[in-house]
């Protein structure tokens, strides 16, 4: 009965018509964060791991994280630390989710290689001017913004400009410079940044910008019909078995069910990104975390994370979302000094692939190896050392999985819940199929 099901559910996902809503009515697959706990990796061979990151948090005054680890696409340990909410006294569990911040790149570079695979666009695509994807924005101060692809955004090789600092983190500032009257939408942003002089041309060198990703969600909702958020959802995520990931929230009564509560690196406050003048935290008010949108919006947990990582790395255990080209494409760094697409670094000597994502109240690392032990490492709490703290989270997880003597063998929670150890003897996953 099973088999007949899984034949008729493949069939109507293949009708784009139905899709939406087959998926919401009738998927009954297994979904990570409902499934997992903390006490399926309540293990003996990883304690002395757990107690390294433990004291790293307690000495940088972490509140809570989030780890999954990964072993030839197998989901082999998960487990949250300290607390998801601690005014709450709620402890950290493996399903909690968290804002990635810039983690959020990977997932809208995704969505644009799913698109080419669909065959309804090319990285050569051109974004703005007559024959463009958004042609609504008339008024570009630079002609040379016309020369602007889809691949010079996912690079960050467009040649857009910081001389206004990031637009998108200004946003109380933008209100008043443009003469309007609520939050800047999208297209007001990116209006705004075409109104100034490009840095250099497009394909110059490579320069860190928040403002191509906004636009590049944009050119997802232009050519897919749908908004970013769902189009990401039912073309990308749920198929890939990501059924917890959603465009972030403001605020924290507005939280998800399931979402930490987050802790910025100090109690400053900040003029609110709506221009009321009101005063507020970085992370709950003074930024506009949902209007990042494809730049760094997206919330979800470790193991989801982690699972969409495996749906896109050409390995046949996890069935993969992209064909082989797009994923070979999302690594293929042209010249020294450019960002692989969504990826921030690749290294080709020993196949790893680095993705961060910081800001104010959360910190994302996912370090993908094709060979050996794969992770993602998210927090809730961010530290005044921005950047180069996240990066240092990359050591600390590495350094404290030295201290594993051994993984637990024949054991996937991608695919099923394990029974709980009851000794020191790991034991099989029960078959739940």
């Amino acid at each position: 009965m099973l088999l007949i099901g899984g034949v008729i559910f493949i069939h109507r996902c293949c009708t784009t018509d139905e899709q939406v809503v087959v998926i919401e009515e009738e998927d009954v697959r297994y979904r990570l964060n409902d499934s997992l706990s903390n006490s399926f990796s309540e293990l003996s061979t990883t304690k002395s791991m757990e107690k390294y990151i433990s004291r790293w948090m307690a000495r940088n005054n972490i509140r809570g994280a989030s780890l999954a680890v990964m072993k030839d696409e197998h989901l082999i340990y998960c487990k949250g630390y300290g607390w998801a909410d601690k005014e709450q006294e709620r402890e950290a569990e493996v399903g909690d989710i968290y804002r990635i911040a810039s983690a959020s790149k990977l997932i809208t570079a995704v969505g644009i290689m799913k698109l080419c695979d669909e065959g309804l666009l090319t990285l050569d695509s051109k974004v703005f001017g007559p024959e463009g994807i958004l042609n609504q924005f008339a008024e570009i101060k630079d002609k040379r913004a016309t020369n602007i692809t889809v691949r010079h955004l996912l690079n960050h090789t467009s040649g857009f400009s910081r001389r206004m600092g990031d637009p998108m983190f200004r946003t109380a500032d933008v209100i008043r410079w443009q003469e309007l009257d609520t939050t800047p939408t999208a297209d007001e942003i990116i209006a705004f940044q075409l109104g100034m002089r490009l840095r250099c041309a497009p394909g110059g060198t490579a320069q860190y910008s928040n403002v191509g990703y906004l636009v590049l969600s944009r050119v997802i909702e232009q050519v897919s019909g749908m908004e970013y958020e769902k189009y990401l959802q039912t073309h990308v995520l749920w198929p890939a078995g990501c059924y917890d990931m959603h465009i972030a929230r403001n605020y924290y009564d507005e939280r998800y069910p399931g979402e930490v509560k987050y802790y910025g690196h100090d109690e400053e406050r900040i003029e609110s990104f709506d221009g009321s003048g009101e005063m507020r935290l970085r992370e709950y008010g003074g930024n506009d975390i949902r209007g990042l949108q494809g730049a760094g919006a997206w919330v979800s947990s470790s193991v989801e994370l982690l699972r969409l990582v495996a749906s896109i790395d050409g390995k046949p255990g996890v069935p993969d979302i992209l064909s082989a080209e797009s994923v070979a494409e999302m690594r293929n760094i042209r010249r020294k000094g450019d960002y692989a697409l969504g990826w921030a670094r690749y290294n080709a000597s020993n196949g790893s692939l680095i993705r961060t994502g910081t800001m104010s109240g959360t910190c994302a690392y996912i370090d993908y190896r094709d060979k050996g032990i794969s992770y993602v490492f998210l927090t809730n709490t961010s530290s005044y050392r921005g950047a180069s703290f996240t990066n240092s989270i990359g050591r600390m997880v590495r350094d404290a999985m030295t201290r594993v003597k051994e993984w637990p063998a024949d054991r996937d929670m991608f695919v099923a819940v394990p029974q709980i150890e009851t000794d020191d003897t790991a034991t099989a996953p029960d078959d739940i199929s």
